[in-house]
């Protein structure tokens, strides 16, 4: 991205959160401001030689979503569940990482992996099926789900929405900060990929978030190499805000942060009802 254009996206920032309403308040575990959501999708090398040592380096804890036919799953497992007994969240990315070819530049989609070509129940079979992987390789049971480029819709239909009872959270393209905690559906959090940023506008990010008082879902592929990059030195700076800035900042999973949600919202929807005890 262009110096031009981050700060065009940071006045956009800006000029969106000063024409919200304020939102009301959200209870975050220890007071925080907002929740932040890193996330690393397709399982690269470079979160595993760079993202993990920054983010441990720090005290933070991120997902990381595996695509489980990549090569990096094959042969550095025993990193990624390094990772997970540290912490980190190892997240499902779905088998093969299938994305609709008809859509606009995807040429690099391949046949086999088109999702125009794939039926809902082919997908949702694979889909478990990396989860049941995933349980193999850190011994959890609790999973959230990224969808590949967010495309949900399959060769017969929604995909996705027949497996919201197998996730605690889904995430699928459509920003990274959450408009209003009161009206999230746990089932399509809208992230976005950071791609090109530089530090000062990921930095605008979350504290665009703080003033809405709600959560910032940020989704990472390459740090420092390979494809949809940031610069180390990019992610290193927004890392360090984190960490200078906890007591605004509840940084965690987004395994953790969506139990604490949907938490929240039962205990709210019982409290709309007379009659109901809240635990």
């Amino acid at each position: 991205m262009t110096r031009r254009s981050a700060v065009a996206l940071l006045l956009a920032v800006a000029s969106c959160a000063a024409a919200a309403a304020e939102p009301a308040a959200f209870a975050w575990p220890y007071g925080q401001r907002a929740a932040v959501s890193l996330a690393y999708d397709d399982a690269l090398d470079s979160q595993l030689d760079t993202a993990i040592p920054a983010l441990d380096r720090r005290g933070l804890k991120a997902s990381f979503y595996l695509t489980l036919s990549s090569d990096t799953v094959r042969t550095r497992m025993d990193a990624w569940r390094a990772a997970a007994r540290n912490g980190h969240e190892l997240g499902n990315h779905s088998l093969f990482h299938q994305c609709a070819a008809s859509k606009p530049e995807r040429t690099w989609v391949t046949p086999q992996h088109d999702l125009d070509a794939m039926t809902v129940a082919q997908m949702q079979e694979q889909v478990r099926l990396a989860s049941t992987m995933l349980q193999a390789i850190d011994g959890a049971t609790a999973r959230t789900f990224t969808v590949p480029c967010g495309d949900t819709v399959a060769r017969d239909g929604d995909y996705v929405a027949g497996l919201a009872a197998d996730f605690v959270g889904i995430k699928v393209m459509g920003g990274a900060i959450v408009p209003d905690m009161r009206t999230l559906d746990p089932q399509a959090v809208p992230v976005e990929a950071p791609v090109g940023l530089d530090g000062e506008a990921l930095i605008a990010l979350v504290d665009a978030a703080a003033r809405r008082g709600t959560m910032m879902n940020l989704t990472f592929h390459g740090i420092g190499a390979e494809h949809l990059a940031v610069s180390s030195e990019a992610h290193a700076q927004l890392l360090d805000h984190l960490a200078a800035h906890r007591d605004r900042y509840w940084t965690a999973t987004f395994r953790e942060i969506m139990t604490w949600v949907r938490r929240r919202q039962t205990q709210a929807g019982a409290q709309a009802r007379p009659g109901m005890d809240v635990p």
